[in-house]
């Protein structure tokens, strides 16, 4: 099964032990709604550039929240999926947020210059989404910081003031909170540390394989060593695209 099958899977086997009642079942089984568009996202040459953008608020209740990603392979049901587990993870806690997803299908690790193209353009395609009153974009896989600051400022200057509440994860400059960068690592590090006092075993010396060196990894990293876990190394698929990364910024890109 595919990404949002499994959801789907989840979804059933949660909703027979709560008892649904069909209403409240098809309500939830299924996104509000769902929007794919194709844009121009490259001006600076004579051949034109397109990307394809898929956002999914999965209910209308609550004001949907959640990131965008940039990935060469990223595809409505992964988007379906994210958005699925958003709205849920969001309710467990009950922080006053419904789910919702973004994916841009493009391969923003050429250059800074296609994230910036993307994200200028993709920006007023979002709008029939809500923002930032039904929708809230946030940073995700292949966005970050400065992803969110174009977004945001795009948006801004389209409705001549500067509206911080579109997007979250921007920079602190641009009202973004503090700890932002570091929480989804600091949430990698309280979930091993509950499960190392559930196990009983202590963090001291306990060795860490980080798979993924990304925003989370690296934070993740960072935190649980300062703490006392000892991180061994990352992944090798990982180590081989941080050599990417930095080979490219060597090169100016």
């Amino acid at each position: 099964m595919n990404v949002y099958q499994n959801a789907e899977a989840r979804f059933e086997v949660a909703s027979q032990k709560l008892g649904l009642e069909q209403g409240i079942y098809r309500y939830l089984k299924y996104p509000s709604k769902e929007i794919t568009l194709i844009f121009q996202s490259d001006w600076t040459t004579e051949r034109w550039k397109f990307s394809r953008l898929s956002r999914s608020p999965f209910h209308r209740a609550r004001a949907g929240q959640g990131g965008i990603r940039f990935a060469p392979d990223v595809s409505l049901d992964e988007v379906r999926a994210l958005a699925t587990w958003m709205t849920w993870k969001c309710a467990v806690v009950d922080i006053p947020f419904g789910g919702a997803k973004g994916g841009i299908i493009c391969d923003r690790a050429k250059c800074r210059a296609a994230n910036w193209n993307v994200s200028r353009a993709a920006t007023p395609r979002n709008w029939p989404t809500g923002w930032p009153e039904r929708d809230i974009p946030a940073p995700d896989v292949g966005t970050g910081e400065q992803t969110m600051a174009w977004v945001m400022d795009t948006y801004s200057m389209h409705h001549r003031q500067a509206t911080t509440a579109v997007v979250t994860g921007k920079p602190i400059e641009l009202g973004g909170s503090r700890g932002r960068r570091e929480a989804t690592g600091r949430g990698v590090m309280i979930c091993c540390d509950k499960a190392l006092a559930k196990l009983g075993m202590k963090k001291e010396g306990c060795r860490v394989v980080i798979q993924g060196f990304g925003n989370v990894g690296s934070m993740a990293a960072d935190l649980m060593q300062k703490v006392g876990y000892k991180i061994i190394g990352p992944s090798r698929h990982w180590r081989r695209a941080l050599q990417r990364k930095r080979l490219r910024c060597a090169q100016g890109h």
